[in-house]
């Protein structure tokens, strides 16, 4: 989402390389890019106007005059000012409440309400180990209730199943009822979203909200709506005292200036970001590294949260062994490590946490993510005796293979020769030559030419 944004405000270092110091001059010329770079990105007049008056100021104060060289001043700069602006530090989820602790989702319809609902539903229940029960007031949009129903078999939270001819009200109220009878932790209310804001609408989530109490009132907003977010946003805090926002499709191509703009606004924090469709894209928003995003820096930690909660660390022993052996690697296990890279979001979702220049390099590879299926399907149509021994496999199978996978002869042919290479360099990993490794890596990940 970010990548124009990153893109213009590289520019912009760039330009201050080679000068002595920061002199009133080249800071006017930085902040006059950093100005437009922020409007193209959709960020909101006044949030704008108040991020570069506090850049100016400090750009000019002494303690930036010393042995930086301007391009890594400005940097420091502009990445502390980032997170100033989103929120300094992350406001994690408060369930310090007598059981059930009520969550509260509200927003327009499309932002992703009850998906993230069910996100929700699933990072209480693996993270913090909470029972969930998930309650449905959506009366008005056809199979609102039936989605929830699905999301909370697929996160094995507990559904409230409600008489659709109640009022959304009196819904709330027995799923409040149902909570404590059964001993649940957390209750995650879904609401009612409209096309735009009304005051039928106002006074309908004022009413549920009076009725539930809920400790934590997050407003649900879609980052590809740019002005529009933040102009939601406002008017949803003056109806309700929203304790916190949840940012969604942060994976799609919008501009990103709702991330900028709407924590400013509102005055609320940023709780959780959602990334793509999958019930495990909701990530806790952290203001210093998606500053560090921004700026092209990476986000190594949460790369390394990720990898955490969603790699099997017994088939990671278990690998580690056989290459620390130096054999044994076989396409069954190239198999499995594309299925935890899926786990983690793909190749893309990966390259976007890391540092610009690693990141980059890797998309002038041209990384095809859909190649990654197609190897799978591949490794899928071999017999076991195949996937452990691909020496075995002449044109005849190969021919039988490509057909079963609807691929053809040749692409199976550059998975086996892609393969080859990946077994060298586990053996060269197992002798300890990781130097020579790291020269050789270039076109043996499936999708980089």
């Amino acid at each position: 989402m970010f990548e124009n944004l990153s893109q213009r405000l590289s520019g912009v270092i760039k330009n201050l390389r080679g000068q002595a110091r920061l002199t009133e001059d080249n800071i006017q010329d930085a902040l006059r890019e950093v100005r437009m770079a922020l409007l193209e990105a959709d960020v909101a007049l006044p949030v704008v106007k108040d991020f570069v008056e506090r850049i100016k100021k400090d750009a000019l104060g002494e303690e930036v005059l010393g042995s930086l060289t301007p391009g890594q001043a400005v940097v420091g700069i502009v990445h502390r000012e980032l997170v100033r602006l989103m929120g300094e530090q992350n406001d994690a989820l408060n369930l310090n409440a007598a059981p059930p602790a009520v969550i509260l989702m509200a927003g327009l319809q499309g932002a992703g309400k009850t998906t993230t609902a069910g996100k929700l539903a699933k990072l209480l229940r693996e993270q913090r180990k909470k029972k969930v029960l998930l309650a449905s007031c959506d009366v008005y949009r056809p199979a609102a209730i039936e989605q929830l129903r699905v999301l909370a078999g697929q996160t094995g939270a507990d559904f409230f199943a409600a008489d659709t001819t109640f009022e959304p009200v009196q819904i709330a109220s027995a799923a409040l009822d149902y909570a404590r009878r059964h001993f649940h932790d957390v209750l995650i209310v879904d609401t009612a979203g409209r096309l735009a804001i009304d005051q039928a609408m106002m006074r309908e989530i004022a009413d549920l909200h009076g009725a539930v109490k809920p400790i934590e009132t997050l407003f649900v907003v879609d980052a590809m709506q740019g002005q529009d977010a933040v102009n939601t946003a406002k008017a949803f805090a003056a109806t309700l005292p929203l304790t916190g926002i949840v940012l969604t499709k942060l994976d799609g191509d919008a501009r990103g200036g709702a991330a900028l703009s709407v924590r400013h606004v509102t005055g609320k924090p940023i709780k959780f970001i959602g990334v793509g469709e999958k019930l495990t894209g909701l990530e806790a928003f952290y203001p210093e590294r998606m500053a560090s995003r921004i700026l092209g820096m990476g986000d190594v930690l949460t790369l390394i949260e990720d990898a955490q909660r969603n790699v099997d660390h017994a088939e990671a022993e278990k690998l580690a062994k056989k290459v620390k052996a130096g054999k044994g690697f076989d396409l069954e296990d190239f198999k499995t490590q594309l299925r935890q890279m899926k786990k983690m979001g793909g190749m893309s979702a990966l390259l976007d946490k890391l540092p610009a220049q690693l990141s980059q390099a890797a998309q002038g590879s041209q990384f095809d993510e859909k190649i990654l299926g197609r190897i799978e399907g591949i490794i899928n149509s071999m017999t076991t005796r195949e996937r452990a021994k691909p020496e075995i496999l002449k044109a005849s199978r190969k021919r039988r293979i490509a057909a079963g996978a609807g691929v053809s002869v040749q692409e199976v042919n550059q998975l086996l020769n892609q393969f080859e290479q990946m077994q060298k360099m586990m053996k060269m990993v197992s002798k300890g030559g990781a130097a020579k490794m790291m020269r050789s890596m270039k076109g043996m990940l499936p999708g980089m030419r």
